[in-house]
Formats: structure tokens, sequence, C-alpha cells
């Protein structure tokens, strides 16, 4: 006897993602059962079992490249002590008002030593890279940690984008000489256009990002951009260069081949994979639900039986028989549940599957399966014979063809301006502004403080690619242009 379908409402999402961009991240997030906000911790995010195997995914091809470029993997402690921390002025005085502090344990009282949850990782790795290097040998010596790090983010949090507890790898290098360390650099900008725009579908740009908005430590910052569909930037990962500020007050040194003792130059990498996600599905995902890199869905293929009374046995065999033939290289459910084929698809649309499978009765006599792309809707009638032929064909360019839509031309996003109302205006329009000013040095963060209080968006920096625009004058104080810079409202 065939089961009767519940005619249960549709749980597709509402809300216009060009029109409210915001509420529909919070639906898609919600009704695809990514997180959890509902934890009593405030900034601390349930990530639900859909998210957490995408981004399981994500942390294996990530580590893959980082090892593939010569970083071996570390686990190193989550608490950091005080003492660390004040060996490095600068990074203490920026890091200090997001530390989660340590205080008591168990029955004993206050700990001797204040003890950091880690905030990042350079304070206690550096310690250890001091005992570790011994010579010209060791080096260079490239390092990572796939770890979760905690700071007391004072912003809105939402899932994924920014919280107070995050997921990510950070890689930390040393090496002989500062052209090695500004070469690590560059490195670091090609893996992340590997990951992020080849693996993941996002576009990015990078930029120098200016003193006043570096790492605490740093000699210079280069990050990643994302725009989002809400006109805001995320920034992604991130690649500094530190140069000797960390190796000499934490005594990373090496003999040389002339017997002379020398400090290493250092670089550190962070891509957040959490965040990562955050970026993939907001930029990816559409009016109905996300949209998912054929390697990174949990379910790669979806199987709809249409069932009919007295039929169904044999639409459930074949369904079965065609598992059979495709779980050995991909990742296959039957959706066999008491839901209307209705609720079954807009289910699994919402979810990302990259292909479903519908079979019926009428499809069995014909011999035949119907296969609908989820990236574009494009609905296919496939004979049995030619089932896996075409499965792999869609599977191999599948993410390529994400990838080809989804790469905006950012020359559109951009709008060169040269006065504050044109800017005003261009940020209103979620356009990324184009523009002169005086200096990315320190000498020009007057005028970023004033690009964020009349305009409401914030200097990302320099390009680190090419730069085809110059301007005569800096936007807001109207001395000669030392650079040229973009300004965009950010997450």
């Amino acid at each position: 006897m065939a089961k009767k379908k519940k005619e249960a409402p549709l749980t597709g999402i509402t809300v216009s993602k060009e029109d409210d961009f915001s509420g529909w991240y919070t639906e898609l997030i919600t009704k695809a059962e990514l997180a959890d906000i509902r934890y009593n911790i405030k900034g601390f995010v349930v990530y639900r079992e859909w998210a957490t195997i995408t981004i399981k995914k994500m942390y294996a091809k990530y580590e893959k490249c980082m090892e593939d470029h010569g970083h071996l993997p570390l686990i190193m402690p989550s608490l950091i002590p005080e003492s660390n921390f004040l060996l490095e002025a600068d990074h203490v005085e920026g890091f200090a008002p997001e530390v989660f502090w340590v205080t008591e344990a168990g029955t004993s009282g206050d700990l001797p030593e204040r003890l950091a949850l880690r905030p990042t990782s350079e304070t206690a790795l550096y310690k250890m890279y001091a005992l570790w290097i011994r010579s010209y040998k060791d080096l260079p010596y490239k390092r990572y940690q796939s770890c979760q790090i905690w700071r007391y983010e004072g912003k809105m949090t939402r899932p994924f984008f920014r919280g107070r507890e995050f997921h990510w790898i950070e890689g930390h290098d040393v090496f002989a000489t500062m052209e090695e360390a500004e070469a690590q650099v560059k490195e670091d900008m090609e893996m992340t256009y590997q990951m992020l725009q080849d693996e993941f579908g996002i576009p990015l740009i990078f930029f120098e990002r200016p003193q006043w908005d570096k790492f605490s430590g740093a000699q210079k910052t280069f990050a990643a951009d994302v725009l989002m569909g809400s006109g805001k930037v995320i920034q992604q990962p991130s690649t500094h260069l530190l140069g000797q500020n960390f190796s000499k007050p934490f005594e990373v040194k090496f003999i040389d081949k002339d017997g002379e003792e020398k400090y290493g130059y250092q670089t550190c990498y962070g891509p957040a994979i959490s965040r990562i996600y955050g970026a993939m599905i907001a930029y990816l995902g559409d009016d109905n639900g996300l949209v998912l890199p054929f390697d990174l869905a949990p379910v790669q293929i979806i199987i709809i039986p249409i069932l009919f009374k007295e039929k169904e046995d044999i639409v459930l065999d074949k369904a079965k028989e065609i598992i059979e033939r495709l779980n050995s290289k991909y990742t296959v459910k039957i959706d066999d549940s008491d839901e209307s084929p209705g609720s079954k698809f807009y289910y699994w649309e919402l979810r990302g599957v990259p292909i479903r499978i519908e079979i019926g009765p009428r499809d069995l006599d014909k011999n035949q399966v119907v296969l609908v792309k989820r990236n574009d809707g494009a609905k296919f009638f496939v004979k049995d014979e030619e089932l896996e032929k075409t499965i792999d064909d869609i599977a191999n360019n599948y993410t390529k063809e994400i990838k080809e839509k989804s790469l905006v031309d950012f020359e559109s996003q951009i709008e060169c301006v040269t006065d504050k109302n044109a800017a005003i205006e261009a940020i209103n329009k979620g356009k990324i502004v184009c523009c002169g000013f005086c200096s990315i040095d320190f000498d020009g963060e007057l005028c970023a403080g004033e690009v964020e209080k009349d305009i409401g968006a914030f200097v990302r920096g320099t390009r680190v690619d090419e730069e085809k625009n110059k301007f005569d004058n800096c936007l807001i104080c109207g001395k000669t242009a030392g650079c040229t810079v973009y300004i965009a409202k950010s997450y």
C-alpha cells in the first residue's frame, strides 16, 4: 500500500535576498538548520549538522593546501599565560580589550597568573619556536594549526560572520631573510585565491590595510575582502608580515652558515573557516536557499521516488538500485518520507543538494530518470544506461559553473569619486568607493575617522594587484593624494 502523502507547508525562504539581505540570511540560517543562536552565552553559536559537515570538508581542503605548500600541523594549548602577551607591546595593546581571561581553577581559588583563552597564537607558538629553532638548517620553519579562537567581540554578532568564538586555521612561519618572508606573504595570498575562488566560488580582492588597521604587532597586513549581496564587504583571510617584531622579544633565533646568531623573519596567516563558510553561503545562495560547490555538499545527490498506489515497490527498488550504482563515488540519499514531492523538492533545494533525481512509474516505463540541477534549475530526461556518465559530467562541471556565475566583475561594483557627497551616494547604493587619499600611514588616520563618521564606511586600503585609478587630491582633507584607496561598509 502506498504511503499517504502529507501536504505539509512548503519550507522555502519567504524573503528576497535582493530586497532584504539581512532577513534572507537569517531565514537561510534558521530554515536550513545551519546554526542555532539560542545557546545561553552571547556571541557563542551552535553549528548544526548540515553546516558542520561542509565546514569539515572545507578544513580538509584547506589543510591539504597548507601542507602542499610546505606547512606541517601542530596542536597547541588553548590557554596562554599573561606574561607571554606582555612580551610584545603592540600585540598586547591591540588584543587586550578582546581577551577572555581565566582567573580561577576548581576549589583552589585565584590562579597565580591570569591565563588568556587564545585570541590568536603568536604568543603561544613563538615561545616554543625559540626552543625548537636552532640552526639555519631548521629554516624555513612553516607550521599551522586548526583550532578555535575566542575574542570578546563588541559589535553585533551574526552566525558565521562575526562571533566571540570562531574556527580557523593559522599558519606561522619563520625565515632567514626578509625577502623570504615577503615571498611567503605573496604565497599566502595565492593560496587564498586558490581556495576561496577556485574551490569555494567566492570572488575577492586583496588590499594592503592601512597602518591603523593592521594586525597588532605586524609591519604590514594584507587582507582579502569579499563583497556581499548587501553592499557590505566582509574580511576573509589575512596575511601579516611580522618582520622581527616578534622574533626579538620571543628570542626566535638561529645560527647562520657563518656561525652568527640571528633573529628570524616571521609571517602569520589566518583563514577563518567559519567566516569563509558564512561568506560562501551568503554569496552563492539564492531565494530558494543554499547553493554549494559540489565537493562541499553534505549530500550530493538526492533521489525522490514518486510513489503511486501499487507501484511503490518497483519505484523504491529502482531507487535503491541507483544508490548502489552511485554511492561508491558520491554521497547519495533516498527521501522516502511521507512528505509530498513538492515539500521534498523545497526541503532539498533549501539545503543546496546539487543533483535531484526524480523517478516514478512513468519514468520506469520509459527506462529513464529525471535529473534537476540545483545551481541553475536545469532539468534533464536521462536514459537509464546513460545515468552514470551524465552524473559524472554534471559533477565535474558543477563547481566550475558556480564559480563562473559568481565571479563578479569587481570593477562593476566600484565607483570612482572625487568628492564626499558622491562617495556617500555611492556607498548608499551598495558600491565600493575608489578615491584619492592622503596616506595609509598613520598620517591618514584622522581622514579615515572622517570617512567612518561622515560617509558611514571604512577605508579598506590600497589594492595589491594593479591599480589603474589615480587621483590628485585626498577625498577628505584635499591635500595631494599619496595613494588610491577603496572605501566600503563592512561586517
